[in-house]
């Protein structure tokens, strides 16, 4: 009992014993087996990784032998080419020293010919020597046989002979210049006939007279009245803006615009018809239209000098040099237009260089601008010409131009020969019958130094002299003339007009003095 007691103790420890046992063996044997599966894992990654690394050296191994193989092939492709390259360089060498062989004996045939005929020619020499001396002998025997007869000597009859060649050359040399001689004045003067006629004919332009009035015509005598204004305040403002004298009579349809100044009377003229057209006339619009008729004619002037120097075909002028061109239109030289006597003389000396075998073009351009100095107000003191000149020289023009048009009037020595024919174009273009007239030279210029004197004085604004010059208007500034000195000032004027001017009859000296307040709503 006992012992069946301890053996139903004993079972169950023994049975977890053994499960405890197995289960470490069983543990261990997993841990074995999952160590060898591992190890071979690892083997088998090692096998792989070994033969991709196989191939990889194997692939690699590939490349550089294809590297190889194609550098290989390019450099021998390379060494081909440059063998090629030696190899033609040296049949042009080859051939160069056969050509060169050649030429050596081909120089050496003709080196062997030229002795030949070196040693040819020595022989012929010495044998003309040989004659030359028997000639000379035989001469020289001549000779002593001559003087002998004859009386003179070699020397004396040579001597002799070149003084009766001499002789004879001078007569004959003297004939035939005093022949060519008068030919050719005869030619000259029949030819410079010519070229001056031809030019005239070529150049046949009409021949106009510059006065000091323009008649303004009008639609009916109603509209004179509207001019005039209450009062005659209208006729007054616009011979105050304009400095023309305004005529205003019983002509049927017409108004008489007077000043000694072209501008002025195209500048009052175009005033005129805007206002008459537009119907408001009163001081304040002739002011307006007076100002913007101003800016028209400047800008026309421009407008005409440009058209001047394309119909002439000149280009390159200064723009200042164009309006002074385009200002000729309103200027008079002698009563003649002086825009058209410079086209004329443009022309004629155009013509006249190319007959003589001169520059036409800057014939042409010394022509149009031989005037240039009667254009400008200032430095009246000076003659047209030195002006001129001055101008032109200040405006880059060439030294030819320049020097004709200071010398046309004989003022500058001439150094080219475009200055004479421009001298003498102008005096073509001045002496036609008709086309100047001196009076009206001298009536516009004692007007001009009517109003130069007058705006000599301090505080003058304009001065405008109007009725043939019998009278002379003069509008100074109110903030720097009081009444006082505006009477002053038209007794001082009338004195100084009385002491130094010559003129006819009287003078009227008239002193406008107005203060104005101008205000701008915005």
């Amino acid at each position: 009992m006992d012992t069946a007691i301890i053996t139903g103790a004993v079972t169950p420890l023994l049975c977890s014993f053994i499960a405890a046992v197995s289960l470490i063996a069983g543990g261990l044997a997993t841990v074995v087996v999952y160590r060898i599966l591992l190890k071979r894992k690892r083997l088998n990654m090692i096998n792989e990784a070994e033969l991709e690394a196989e191939v990889i050296k194997r692939e690699k191994i590939m490349q550089a032998k294809e590297k190889f193989y194609q550098l290989k092939s390019e450099h021998e492709k390379i060494i081909n080419e440059k063998n090629n390259k030696i190899n033609q360089t040296e049949q042009k060498i080859k051939q160069r020293e056969s050509a060169l062989s050649q030429r050596i004996a081909d120089a050496q045939k003709e080196k062997q010919e030229v002795e030949a005929i070196r040693a040819n020619l020595k022989t012929q020499l010495e044998l003309v020597e040989k004659k030359s001396g028997e000639m000379e002998k035989l001469h020289k025997q001549q000779v002593d046989k001559l003087e002998v007869i004859s009386g003179l000597s070699g020397e004396e009859a040579k001597t002799q002979l070149v003084e009766s060649m001499k002789e004879e050359a001078k007569t004959e040399a003297m004939s035939y210049i005093n022949e060519i001689m008068g030919e050719a004045r005869m030619t000259a003067t029949k030819e410079a006939k010519r070229i001056v006629i031809q030019s005239i004919q070529r150049v046949a332009t009409e021949s106009t007279i510059e006065n000091s009035v323009t008649v303004f015509h009008i639609d009916s005598d109603e509209i004179k009245g509207r001019i005039i204004g209450r009062e005659g305040r209208n006729i007054r403002a616009l011979e105050a803006a304009t400095g023309v004298e305004i005529i205003v009579d019983d002509t049927p349809e017409a108004i008489i615009l007077s000043a000694f100044d072209p501008v002025r009377r195209e500048i009052a003229r175009l005033s005129l018809h805007q206002l008459v057209t537009d119907g408001r006339i009163h001081p304040a619009r002739i002011e307006e239209i007076v100002l913007k008729t101003q800016k028209q004619i400047e800008e026309e002037i421009v407008e005409i000098g440009k058209r001047t120097t394309i119909d002439l075909g000149i280009h390159g002028l200064h723009p200042e040099l164009v309006r002074i061109i385009g200002k000729m239109k309103y200027r008079s030289s002698y009563g003649q237009n002086l825009l058209q006597h410079s086209r004329e003389v443009a022309n004629l000396s155009s013509i006249m260089a190319a007959e003589l075998g001169l520059n036409p073009k800057l014939a042409k351009r010394a022509g149009l601008l031989h005037d240039i100095g009667k254009v400008p107000d200032d430095e009246p003191e000076l003659p047209h010409a030195i002006l001129g000149m001055k101008l032109a020289e200040r405006y880059k023009e060439k030294p030819e131009i320049v020097n004709a048009i200071g010398a046309h009037h004989d003022e500058v020595e001439m150094t080219t020969m475009i200055a004479p024919i421009v001298q003498v174009c102008d005096a073509i273009s001045g002496a036609r019958p008709g086309a100047r007239r001196e009076v009206v030279e001298a009536y516009i210029k004692r007007l001009k130094d009517l109003e130069a004197m007058a705006l000599a004085y301090p505080g003058v604004m304009k001065t405008y002299a109007i009725q043939a010059g019998r009278e002379l208007r003069v509008i100074v500034g109110s903030e720097k003339i009081s009444d006082k000195d505006a009477e002053k000032m038209s007794y001082d004027i009338a004195k100084k007009i009385q002491d130094e001017m010559t003129y006819p009859g009287q003078v009227k000296i008239t002193v406008i003095r107005e203060t104005r307040a101008v205000s701008y709503a915005k």
